[in-house]
């Protein structure tokens, strides 16, 4: 309704002789019902993934890409073992599978962990840190993580792992005792699938929503078989992957069980500069360097 209209409907109430302290809950009523649909608009974000891996493909025209203002680019930096860091437009830092022995540049402002083994987490962050988020939650209830922090989105998929060493290895797989991450940064999906041990159903791919870079275990062993892994991979679709935890797993033969349709990128850097625009249009395996 235009505010003439919505002026002229409001005054209408008073002009019709009826008392006022009728006609004044009745105003009230209308302008709440006007105004309220906007107000609930306002509230807070959640997952643009989910929402983009459910709506219809977006066709651009050549024209529009070309001329559109570039996008905010993020900087994803290998430091070792299962962690990559990620800096954001506004000047977040984010450490995955964080353990406080890779470390690279300034102090991060958000780390997670999985807990399948030591080298993944710490029970004794830095202090400085604002934000320690665990895969894992406390007392057999799951990880349940949707935080935003300035100008990215950190929400998680939770997995089960395997019994620690010692333990009962007849033993069922501890429930929801790991996690997989997303980052939601600049119009990008980002996943970082952590110390992955078992195959993914529906209803964890319908959780993750779309990936355009995902981090994937590559070791073969000690989280999933290559296979394995290279399954979910391909699922995922995502445009990036990144490739951690390798140990000696032959770079060729991860290549190989993913298929061709996957082109591969060696670097000599460690720090992949990216954007929404900058996406490879073939699904493309890029290897920093130390992986």
């Amino acid at each position: 309704m235009t505010e003439p209209k919505l002026h002229d409907t409001v005054r209408g109430f008073f002009k019709t002789g009826v008392p006022m302290l009728r006609c004044f809950p009745a105003a009230i009523a209308l302008l709440f019902s006007l105004f309220a649909p906007a107000a609930a608009q306002q509230g807070p974000r959640g997952s643009e993934c989910l929402a983009m891996a459910n709506a219809a493909p977006r066709a651009i025209p050549v024209s529009v890409r070309e001329t559109a203002a570039k996008p905010d680019e993020v900087a994803i930096t290998y430091a070792g073992h299962s962690t990559y860091y990620i800096d954001t437009p506004a000047g977040v830092r984010i450490a995955t599978d964080y353990n406080g022995a890779y470390t690279t540049g300034r102090l991060p402002d958000v780390v997670t962990m999985n807990r399948a083994h030591g080298t993944h987490y710490t029970l004794f962050p830095d202090p400085r840190i604002p934000h320690v988020l665990h895969g894992w939650g406390e007392n057999g209830e799951p990880a349940k993580i949707a935080l935003r922090v300035a100008d990215v989105f950190i929400r998680n998929v939770t997995t089960d792992i395997r019994r620690y060493f010692g333990d009962d290895s007849s033993a069922e797989m501890i429930r929801d005792g790991n996690s997989i991450f997303i980052f939601e940064v600049a119009g990008l999906c980002i996943g970082h699938l952590g110390h992955l041990h078992h195959k993914l159903d529906d209803s964890h791919f319908a959780a993750i929503g779309r990936l355009d870079i995902v981090m994937v275990p590559i070791d073969g062993t000690y989280t999933m078989s290559l296979d394995g892994i290279s399954e979910i991979t391909r699922r995922l679709r995502a445009s990036v992957v990144l490739p951690m935890h390798r140990f000696m797993t032959p770079l060729d033969e991860f290549m190989r069980r993913i298929g061709q349709q996957f082109a591969t990128d060696m670097r000599a850097e460690r720090t992949l500069t990216i954007s929404r625009d900058t996406l490879p249009g073939t699904p493309t395996v890029i290897i920093l360097r130390g992986v």
